[in-house]
C-alpha cells in the first residue's frame, strides 16, 4: 500500500481556541491527564458495546484497559486505549474541528475567560485538545474496530495537522505527547500516578501505569446495595474518608428523578472540629460517569454538612464543568437540595429505628444540624424533627425531639416552652422553672450558646410556637392545673394595695436598671426573677451577643430588663416593711434582689459594687 499524507489546516475557531490552551496560564494543567483518560474511558465503553451486539469485532480477544507509558530521557507521555479507535475520516472530524454548537461564540468567551485568568478547560470543556497544554507535539495514532487501516494525527499546536497512513496497529487509540520543558515532570511516575488517583480512581476499565494497574478501588456507588458487603463499605469508606475506623451511618442511594444520582454518604465516628483540629473541609466528591470533577465540593452539600464523607455521581452534570461554573449551576443546585433532603429523611428514620445509636451521632455532630438551622429556612422542616434537648421529663444525660414534647403535652397547652442555663442542675434550681413545675408543664433544657438560637429560628413546631420561660409576656394560666390561688395561698401574699406600693417603689429605686417592676403570676417560692421585655431576645442570646461584642474591643450593648417580684415571698414581705422603717437600707436589699436575679439569668453584673454592698448587708444583719 502507498504510505497517503496529507496536511489540512485547523478550523478557524480550532486554531483560536489552540492558541488560547498554549498560551494562557492555567490554575489546574494536571486536568489534561484526567481529559485524555475520559476520552479513553469513553472509547472502551463504546467497544464494550459493540462487542455485545456485533460478532465481526477486529482484535475482539484485546482486553478493554488503558495503559499509560513515561520516558524521562525522551521527556514523552504515551497513553493508550483499546477502545473502538477511529478511521481516518473520525480523526479530521473529531481533531480538527470543534464539535460545538455556535462555535464563535464559544471561542469568544473562552478567550475571555483565559483574560481573566480562570480554570478553562475545566470551564469549557476543550478535551482533547488540553493535550497542548503540556505538549509541545502531539501524535494520535488509530485504528477503527471495524479492521480498516490505522491513520497518525500529528499537530504542535500551530495552524495544521497532518494525517498519515499507519499500517499495523492494533485497534484503539494511542496519543504520544513531547513535553514542553516546563512540563518534564509529567514523565514522573508518582506525579502522573498521583494524579490518575485525584482523577480517575473509578474508571471503570484498568488504567495501566507502567504496567501497574493503579485504578484498583472499585466505584461501588454503582453497584447494587445487595451486593456490597459491610467490609466493603468500610473499605470504601477509608479510601474516600482518609478514614481508619468504621463509620457511624451510611447511605447508599440511587435515584432516576429529577436527576441521575448515584450516591454514598458516610458519618465519621468522632467529630475532628470539636477535638480543636479547626474547621473541616467538606468531604463528599462529585463525580461525573465515574470521573472526578469537584474534590471536597463546597457546591454539592450544604456547608453544615461538611462532616458527611463519601460520593455524589451524577451523569446529568457536563463532564467538564468548573468548580466556578458549579457555584451557579442550575442543575447542581437541584441536585444538591435532592441529596441533602434525602440524607435528613435518612437520618429521620435512624433516629426513629434506634433512638440510642441516632443520640451517639446528635451527641457528636448535632452542633452541625444546630447550624443548618440558623443557617436558612430551606430544609429547616426536616432539620427541625432531628433536633434534641433536655427536658424536665427527659433523664439525665438524654435528650427528647421536639415531636415527643408535642405528643406529651397536655390539653389545653398551645406551645413549646424552653429555658437556657449552663446546666441542668443549675436550670432546675432557678426560678424560671417554678410554675411549671407546679404545673406539671415540660419545660426543654437549652444548655448550649447556640440552642436558643435554633429554637428562635424555628419559631414553631408542627403549629406550636417555641416560647422561651424568660419572656415577660409568658401566660401559662391555659396550660396544665387550671386552679386558682387557694384562700390559703392568698393570704399569705401581701396586700393588693402593699403589692402596688411595694412595686411602684422598687421601679423608682432601680429606675436606671429595670423597665418595669411587676407581680410574679409564674414565681413559687423565689423572691424574684429577671425577664426580659423583648418576645425574641433570651437571655442566653443576649449573653452570646455581649461575648461577641467584648471579643470585637466593643463595649457590650445592655437593655433594661422588667423585675417580677413574688408577693409571697417572706423576703419580699420582710421588704415591703423595711421600706417603712429603714428606707436607705431596704434600697442596697432592693438593689442586692436585683443583682442576684440578674445572676440567675446568667446575666453580667459589675462584681466590685455587688460583693461591697452584700458586706454591708451582712454587717447590718450581724448587729456590726
Amino acid at each position: 500500500m502507498t504510505e497517503q499524507t496529507t496536511t489540512h489546516e485547523f478550523q478557524a475557531e480550532t486554531k483560536r481556541l489552540l492558541e488560547i490552551v498554549i498560551n494562557s496560564l492555567y490554575t489546574e494543567r494536571d486536568i489534561f491527564i484526567r481529559e485524555l483518560i475520559s476520552n479513553s474511558s469513553d472509547a472502551l465503553e463504546k467497544m464494550r458495546h459493540e462487542s455485545l451486539t456485533k460478532d465481526d469485532v477486529f482484535d475482539a480477544h484485546v482486553p478493554l484497559e488503558v495503559s499509560i507509558e513515561l520516558d524521562e530521557e525522551k521527556h514523552t507521555m504515551t497513553i493508550t486505549d483499546t477502545g473502538i479507535g477511529m478511521t481516518r475520516s473520525e480523526l479530521e472530524t473529531n481533531l480538527g474541528t470543534i464539535a460545538h454548537s455556535g462555535s464563535g461564540n464559544f471561542v469568544a468567551e473562552l478567550a475571555e475567560a483565559a483574560r481573566k485568568d480562570v480554570n478553562l478547560i475545566g470551564q469549557f470543556g476543550v478535551g482533547f485538545y488540553a493535550a497542548f497544554m503540556a505538549g509541545k507535539k502531539v501524535t494520535v495514532q488509530s485504528r477503527s474496530w471495524d479492521g480498516s487501516e490505522g491513520n497518525e494525527w500529528v499537530s504542535e499546536g500551530a495552524g495544521s495537522y497532518t494525517i498519515s497512513d499507519a499500517p499495523g496497529l492494533h485497534r484503539g487509540t494511542r496519543v504520544i505527547i513531547d513535553l514542553k520543558e516546563d512540563a518534564y515532570d509529567y514523565a514522573l511516575k508518582w506525579k502522573v500516578e498521583g494524579i490518575i488517583k485525584q482523577y480517575s480512581t473509578f474508571v471503570p476499565f484498568p488504567i495501566k501505569l507502567e504496567g501497574d494497574t493503579v485504578n484498583t478501588v472499585q466505584a461501588i456507588w454503582t453497584r447494587s446495595k445487595n451486593e456490597i458487603s459491610d467490609e466493603e463499605y468500610n473499605e470504601f469508606y477509608k479510601f474516600v474518608g482518609n478514614a481508619m475506623d468504621e463509620p457511624h451511618y451510611r447511605l447508599h442511594f440511587s435515584v432516576d428523578a429529577p436527576l441521575a444520582i448515584n450516591a454514598v454518604l458516610f458519618v465519621p465516628k468522632e467529630n475532628f472540629e470539636s477535638m480543636g483540629f479547626g474547621r473541616i473541609d467538606p468531604g463528599v466528591n462529585l463525580y461525573c460517569q465515574r470521573i472526578l470533577i469537584d474534590q471536597h465540593s463546597e457546591n454539592i452539600l450544604p456547608e453544615w454538612l461538611r462532616f458527611l464523607k463519601g460520593v455524589v455521581d451524577s451523569d446529568d452534570l457536563p463532564l467538564n464543568i468548573s468548580r466556578q461554573a458549579l457555584q451557579d449551576n442550575a442543575l447542581v443546585m437541584k441536585l444538591r437540595k435532592v441529596i441533602t433532603k434525602r440524607f435528613l429523611k435518612f437520618l429521620s428514620e435512624e433516629a426513629k429505628r434506634d433512638s440510642d445509636y441516632y443520640l451517639d451521632f446528635w451527641n457528636t455532630f448535632g452542633i452541625y444540624i444546630k447550624e443548618g438551622v440558623t443557617s436558612g429556612y430551606e430544609f429547616q422542616k426536616e432539620l427541625a424533627q432531628l433536633v434534641r434537648f433536655e427536658s424536665s421529663r427527659s433523664e439525665d444525660g438524654k435528650p427528647t425531639s421536639l415531636a415527643d414534647y408535642v405528643e406529651r403535652m397536655g390539653e389545653g397547652q398551645e406551645e413549646i416552652y424552653y429555658i437556657n442555663g449552663p446546666n441542668r442542675a443549675a436550670i432546675e434550681a432557678g426560678p424560671y422553672v417554678e410554675m411549671f413545675t407546679k404545673k406539671e408543664i415540660e419545660i426543654l433544657y437549652t444548655m448550649e450558646p447556640i440552642d436558643d438560637f435554633v429554637l428562635s429560628y424555628l419559631g414553631e413546631f408542627e403549629g406550636k410556637k417555641l416560647v422561651s420561660a424568660d419572656r415577660a409576656d409568658l401566660d401559662l394560666s391555659k396550660s396544665g392545673e387550671t386552679e386558682t390561688d387557694t384562700d390559703e395561698e392568698k393570704s399569705d401574699k401581701l396586700s393588693d394595695e402593699a403589692g402596688n406600693d411595694l412595686t411602684a417603689w422598687l421601679k423608682k429605686t432601680l429606675a436606671d436598671k429595670v423597665a418595669d417592676v411587676i407581680e410574679s403570676k409564674r414565681l413559687v417560692d423565689s423572691p424574684a426573677m429577671i425577664v426580659n421585655p423583648d418576645g425574641h431576645m433570651t437571655s442566653s442570646m443576649e449573653r452570646i451577643m455581649a461575648a461577641s461584642r467584648m471579643e470585637k474591643g466593643l463595649t457590650p450593648e445592655t437593655s433594661t430588663k422588667n423585675l417580677e417580684i413574688n408577693l409571697a415571698s417572706p423576703l419580699i414581705k420582710q421588704l415591703a416593711d423595711l421600706v417603712k422603717s429603714d428606707e436607705d437600707f431596704a434600697a442596697d436589699v432592693a438593689a442586692q434582689i436585683y443583682d442576684n436575679a440578674m445572676i440567675q439569668a446568667g446575666l453580667v453584673v459589675d462584681p466590685m459594687v455587688m460583693v461591697e454592698r452584700n458586706y454591708k448587708i451582712l454587717n447590718k444583719a450581724v448587729g456590726a
